[in-house]
């Protein structure tokens, strides 16, 4: 058994969760969403063991490192972190529902990762040669999976308000009444954005720390230092907005949406559309 044939197995496992939740919002039946939230749980499971099972193989075959180097190893950890804060706010909050919303993106990265991506295990380049790599990459990646449970939520915010407005502000029937209320999809919003603003400080913070380490200075302006700080200021922005001008409901789901979206362009668009210190990243 490989690693690969595990994160293959966590793949299929991730869209079994993504179609039953999806039956789940057509049945309105609990059973089927508890089958929908252990099948993710169960797929984080051998997520977790694959990614053990990289990290032993890069030891074997001499190159010795975390499996958090390249864009395939980064895809899938981000994945295993989205599922990861998806559990911890359904286990506390019990709305399991918002599943639907996020487990495909889980399995959109898996997916990715697997059809589209090098899955080879390659020696690190001099600048990752750091324990500065697994604190960076952690708490950025953790600070990101919160991002994408709140645009998850955001879109479930905004599906519903529309829903109940075209109603006459009735309560939402059908599908939209599996939703949790307005009121409530706005609160959790505004939680997982708190959980992720945090992490995503410490991540700029431990990758300054890194860049001084690998580069001999703080901040380069590199791109991907840039569109970071972008990010940072999106999400300050809103949590500035709503403690100071009770920025709720729409405007801040909308918000938290862009924030997302500028959170994926960080990750992905400067990886791949831009050249800079992190070009190792592709």
């Amino acid at each position: 058994m490989s690693s690969s044939m595990l994160f293959n197995v966590t793949t299929i496992v991730y869209m079994i969760s993504m179609i039953v939740f999806f039956a789940f919002l057509a049945t309105k039946n609990k059973q089927i969403g508890l089958v929908g939230s252990w099948a993710a749980y169960a797929g984080w499971i051998v997520q977790s063991a694959a990614i053990l099972l990289r990290w032993k193989e890069s030891y074997d075959m001499g190159v010795g490192h975390a499996p958090l180097s390249n864009l395939y190893e980064s895809v899938v950890f981000f994945s295993w972190t989205i599922i990861l804060i998806y559990g911890i706010i359904e286990v506390k909050y019990k709305y399991r529902v918002i599943g639907a919303f996020v487990v495909p993106f889980a399995l959109l990265g898996m997916a990715w990762a697997q059809l589209g991506l090098n899955s080879g295990i390659e020696p690190l380049v001099p600048a990752l040669q750091s324990n500065w790599l697994l604190y960076h990459v952690i708490t950025c990646f953790l600070g990101y999976a919160a991002f994408a449970v709140a645009c998850g939520i955001s879109i479930m915010y905004l599906i519903k308000e529309r829903q109940e407005s075209s109603d006459g502000d009735s309560p939402a029937g059908g599908i939209f009444s599996m939703f949790p209320a307005i009121r409530v999809l706005d609160d959790l919003n505004y939680k997982a954005i708190m959980i992720g603003f945090p992490l995503l400080t410490l991540g700029i913070v431990t990758g300054a720390a890194w860049a001084n380490y690998a580069w001999g200075t703080y901040w380069s302006w590199d791109p991907k230092e840039t569109w970071s700080l972008i990010v940072w200021f999106v999400y300050a922005a809103f949590l500035h907005a709503r403690i100071t001008r009770g920025w709720v409901g729409r405007r801040a789901a909308i918000l938290s949406i862009v924030g997302f979206a500028a959170t994926i362009f960080c990750y992905l668009g400067v990886n791949l559309f831009l050249s800079g210190l992190h070009s190792y990243g592709k």
